[in-house]
């Protein structure tokens, strides 16, 4: 079920706020578990016992660590971590596996393709981040099953992020607040979110998808468009995504970590990812490099810790050595910043760092939206001249102009003043506000109703 779909918005969710509304506090944890598992088994009602297991496991885990001495703590921490990778990793990394063997050894492993269970990567991490936190000693574990559940299930960041801890949110389980003002708040965030999806994400999707249905009619600045228009997509796809959770999460009165910072804003690779898809960063910052020692090691060490957290960071976005590159290439790039480049970087005029950290950037999203290296190295070869691909033609100059002022409108929302000039407004008037959000929803789910398009680029992690 998305969350930018006419059920969700006209049937589930009005549903589930008239009964979440009516019934006294100590009722709410029930219906919004329920709601979540419903909203979960939607799109597969299998994968829901999957869902529960995570649910059951990972609390009966955490009670027995904390009550365990040291040398028990230890074991049952490993097991439980490596239990919940065996399951990542079997339906999302098992078939990758094989295929590697095969490409290598010349085998013919056969496999039948399992579908990967939505959002597994993001209530997996959860559920891990859970257990270490308990195990050393930043939360304590929950007695109640059904506030466990709640935590790792709560279906606004189910499917992708934020990746939510448990110690974020412990308080919340228990008491929260729930005013007119917060669900006015959250109401606007979702809006906001639906049409930064809606009306700006899938039009640019639209666009890349055609861009890459037109092999025999494409060209070395077709390639370009086609790239520029993916890196506003995803951002305005997946920060879209965010925006609806944290909104939905707002109005039901937890408060979830903001997960984007205007990335494209960034002057360098480093600052980039702190500000793109926050919450994950933090989670391999927190539980694995952290853990390998950090930037406290020597150099080298640094430097392997730093490629071990980038190449995982890859495949945690896809089974594909498409992904591995993906992340190994921000690795690389973080590196050469920290210890070659960071003093000349600070040097440069401040448009120039911007527009280096954008193509660096640019150039990543080809591995990342292409369905295999081989494609990657293709679609780059078209980009950079070694292709027989002409520079421009007639139909570059067609999508250019058809999609100028969606780019441009991307371009200038994008950053974060647009924003701010819209929040003061709004907040000195509070009709403007309402006016241009109930504008802003019609608009919207006008685009749903009469598109087709309307796909959710990071369900499929």
């Amino acid at each position: 079920m998305l969350f930018s779909s006419i059920f969700f918005l006209f049937t589930f969710l009005p549903i589930l706020l008239i009964v979440y509304f009516a019934v006294p506090f100590k009722y709410k944890n029930y219906v919004l578990l329920a709601a979540s598992l419903f909203f979960y088994a939607w799109g597969e009602p299998i994968y829901v016992f999957l869902m529960i297991f995570s649910i059951a496991f990972n609390w009966a885990m955490a009670l027995d660590i904390e009550k365990e001495r040291k040398f028990g703590k230890n074991t049952t921490l490993i097991f439980t971590v490596v239990i919940n990778l065996l399951i990542l990793s079997f339906f999302k990394y098992y078939g990758f596996a094989l295929d590697s063997v095969n490409a290598l050894f010349g085998t013919n492993i056969s496999y039948t393709a399992l579908p990967l269970p939505i959002g597994i990567s993001f209530y997996t991490f959860q559920a891990m981040s859970y257990i270490i936190d308990v195990y050393r000693g930043d939360t304590d574990a929950q007695r109640s099953p059904l506030k466990f559940g709640l935590y790792l299930s709560l279906f606004p960041q189910l499917i992708a992020g934020p990746i939510v801890k448990y110690k974020d949110i412990a308080t919340e389980l228990d008491k929260r607040e729930i005013s007119p003002e917060l669900i006015g708040k959250g109401s606007a965030r979702f809006i906001i979110g639906l049409a930064k999806k809606v009306i700006i994400a899938n039009n640019l999707g639209a666009l890349h998808t055609e861009i890459l249905s037109q092999n025999s009619n494409s060209s070395v600045l077709t390639s370009w468009l086609g790239v520029a228009a993916y890196t506003l997509q995803i951002y305005f796809d997946f920060s879209g995504y965010s925006d609806m959770a944290i909104g939905l999460g707002k109005v039901f009165g937890f408060n979830f970590m903001e997960n984007f910072n205007y990335p494209y804003i960034s002057k360098s690779v480093t600052e980039f990812w702190r500000r793109w898809h926050i919450s994950l960063s933090t989670w391999f910052r927190d539980y694995l490099y952290f853990p390998l020692g950090g930037n406290r090691v020597a150099p080298r060490r640094h430097i392997i810790n730093l490629l071990i957290v980038w190449m995982l960071t890859g495949l945690w976005h896809g089974a594909s050595w498409n992904f591995v590159v993906w992340g190994l290439y921000y690795g690389i790039f973080l590196i050469l910043e920290k210890y070659f480049f960071a003093e000349r970087i600070e040097k440069l005029p401040s448009i120039l760092q911007h527009l280096i950290t954008i193509f660096i950037v640019s150039i990543a999203w080809v591995f990342f939206f292409s369905n295999n290296l081989t494609e990657a190295i293709h679609y780059l070869g078209d980009m950079f001249m070694l292709s027989k691909l002409p520079f421009a033609n007639m139909h570059f100059l067609y999508l250019l102009k058809s999609n100028l002022v969606l780019m441009i409108i991307a371009i200038v929302l994008s950053h974060p003043k647009p924003y701010k000039m819209y929040t003061l407004i709004s907040k000195s008037s509070t009709a403007f506000s309402i006016a241009s959000l109930l504008i802003i929803f019609i608009i919207s789910v006008s685009y749903l109703v009469f598109s087709t398009y309307n796909p959710f680029l990071y369900f499929r992690f």
